[in-house]
């Protein structure tokens, strides 16, 4: 007799920068995620979509929990929190080469509070000794009740499968949700100007990467079967725009670039991308330009 199908859905949370977005997409096997050595990266929860013949978990990473110092940061925790009672597994991700904060006791008494069973998964262990390891998984216990503590490193894919075989052992009896071959549920409008703002995160200097946004206008398919997509960075300052730009437009060049080839991986087509730059004063402090550049509670 075949076994039942699984389906379940797994909350991914931790404070900034701690790998969540890395294992996200080490799990899902494909980039749909961005990453950077920046915190706050992930400013909506960006679910991804695990398929095989006998079960569907579809992971949701999370912006990373910190102090919010502005609406947009306002939103970002919002977003976060409100999956801890709508998920089947929590996923608690911490830096094994950092010492427990004051972020991380913060989101442990939040865990307090809810009925879904809680990992402690103990991310970056390439980056420590292993006899480092036992303390801080003492210190962890200490401080709350587990369901199960696991070290991975999200950017090796070390210990990925022994974390995906525990998950499925909290997964319950339920249906497909997604047709097998889709990884995540956001469309690909989304996806690109993520991709875009990825670079610009890599490429530009400390005070450029929290003030912008990226905004694809428009996604069209030409005779050629090229793709073209036009795209807008918005930025808070006429500074900012100088030096997204670049010395003889150098920058955004290279931003273009960067990001045509994830895209076209994206796609599996050639893409021939338009990007502008566009000056919106503090607009992390308006709501009306926070979801008019695509972060909406009402979609999560």
């Amino acid at each position: 007799m075949a076994e039942p199908y699984k389906s379940g859905f797994i909350s991914i949370i931790g404070r900034p920068n701690v790998g969540k977005s890395t294992l996200l997409n080490q799990i899902v096997g494909q980039k749909i995620a961005i990453m950077s050595d920046k915190a706050q990266t992930t400013r909506n929860k960006i679910q991804g979509i695990h398929t095989t013949d006998s079960e569907q978990i579809v992971f949701i990473d999370t912006p990373g929990i910190h102090k919010p110092k502005h609406r947009l940061g306002d939103f970002m925790v919002e977003s976060a929190l409100s999956t801890f009672n709508e998920v089947d597994v929590i996923l608690f991700l911490v830096n094994a080469s950092e010492k427990r904060g004051p972020g991380d006791n913060f989101i442990i008494e939040k865990l307090k509070t809810v009925s879904s069973p809680v990992f402690l998964v103990i991310n970056k262990i390439d980056t420590v000794h292993p006899d480092e390891l036992l303390p801080i998984i003492a210190d962890y216990q200490k401080q709350m009740d587990f369901a199960e503590i696991i070290p991975v490193s999200a950017s090796q894919a070390m210990n990925i499968d022994t974390l995906m075989e525990v998950i499925r052992g909290y997964i319950p009896e339920g249906p497909q949700f997604y047709p097998e071959d889709q990884v995540t549920d956001h469309p690909e409008y989304f996806i690109i100007s993520e991709l875009i703002r990825e670079k610009v995160l890599h490429l530009t200097r400390e005070e450029i990467p929290h003030s912008i946004a990226v905004v694809v206008e428009s996604i069209t398919r030409s005779e050629t079967e090229k793709v073209n997509i036009h795209a807008t960075i918005v930025v808070e300052r006429a500074s900012q725009k100088g030096i997204i730009i670049g010395k003889g437009g150098k920058m955004l060049k290279e931003i273009g670039i960067r990001a045509r080839k994830d895209i076209e991986g994206l796609l599996g087509d050639k893409i021939y991308l338009d990007l502008w730059i566009k000056v919106q004063k503090d607009w992390r402090d308006k709501l009306h330009h926070i979801q008019d550049y695509g972060y909406k509670k009402d979609d999560y």
